[in-house]
C-alpha cells in the first residue's frame, strides 16, 4: 500500500495520496491545498486516481477538488450528511479562503459502513460527525484517516455550521473501540496512533 502526505503550509491541511501497489490505482482525501506536487507524484508512478474522497466539506479540505476532478475525472465521495455545505461557499467557508468560493456536487453519497474496492483494498467509511454533520473517517486495513474529527493530542473544532460538541464526543467515544496499532492520519498536524491517543489525548482518554 502506498500513501504519501502533502500538506498545505497555508492551512497546514494535510491531503492523502493512498493507492494499490500493484494495480497502481488510487485515491486522494481531502485535496484542500495546491496538488500541484501531488499531481507530479501521480504522473512519476504510474498512478491512476479513481477517486476524491473528502472526509468533511471545509474548505481548506476541498479546495482543489474541481482541479483534480478536471485532471483525472475520479469519482468524489463524500458522506450523505455533508451535501448541504458542499453545495455552499458561506457554510464550506470556502468563499474567505485563498482556494476561493468552492461549490459542487460528489458524485455518490456514502453512509455509515460502506466500502469501496481500491485494486486489493478496502476502504471502509466511518460516520464521525461533531466538526460538521456529514465528517467521517476511513480506515484502510490498520490505518485511519480521521479528518478534522481527531488530531493528535486534540479534537475537531465545533463551532462552525453542523459543528455539534456532543456529537464529536460521541465520535471519539466510538474511535475508542479501534485497535491501539491503528495508524492515524490527521487533517492537520502529525500523524499519531489511536493507542497513544487513548492514553494521552484529553478528549479521548
Amino acid at each position: 500500500m502506498i500513501i504519501e502526505k502533502f500538506t498545505d503550509h497555508l492551512f497546514g491541511e494535510n491531503t492523502y495520496l493512498i493507492a494499490d501497489k500493484n494495480t497502481r490505482e488510487g485515491a486522494v482525501i481531502d485535496p484542500g491545498g495546491d496538488v500541484k506536487d501531488l499531481m507530479k507524484y501521480v504522473k512519476d508512478n504510474f498512478i491512476e486516481v479513481k477517486y476524491i474522497i473528502l472526509t468533511h466539506g471545509h474548505g481548506d479540505h476541498i479546495g482543489c477538488v474541481p482541479e483534480l476532478k478536471k485532471d483525472t475525472n475520479a469519482c468524489i465521495i463524500a458522506h450523505s450528511d455533508e451535501k448541504e455545505i458542499l453545495l455552499d461557499k458561506k457554510k464550506n467557508l470556502s468563499y474567505r479562503m485563498h482556494c476561493g468560493p468552492t461549490e459542487f456536487e460528489a458524485d455518490k453519497y456514502v453512509n455509515e459502513g460502506d466500502s469501496i474496492n481500491l485494486g486489493d483494498l478496502k476502504l471502509k467509511f466511518i460516520h464521525t460527525p461533531g466538526h460538521t454533520k456529514g465528517g467521517m473517517c476511513i480506515k484502510v486495513g490498520n490505518h485511519m484517516f480521521t479528518g478534522d474529527t481527531l488530531f493528535a493530542g486534540s479534537m475537531g473544532r465545533t463551532d462552525l455550521y453542523s459543528g455539534d460538541n456532543k456529537q464529536i464526543q460521541k465520535s471519539l467515544s466510538r474511535l475508542k473501540n479501534y485497535e491501539d496499532d491503528i495508524i492515524v492520519y490527521p487533517g492537520h498536524g502529525p500523524n499519531t496512533t489511536m493507542g497513544i491517543e487513548k492514553a494521552t489525548n484529553p478528549y479521548m482518554v
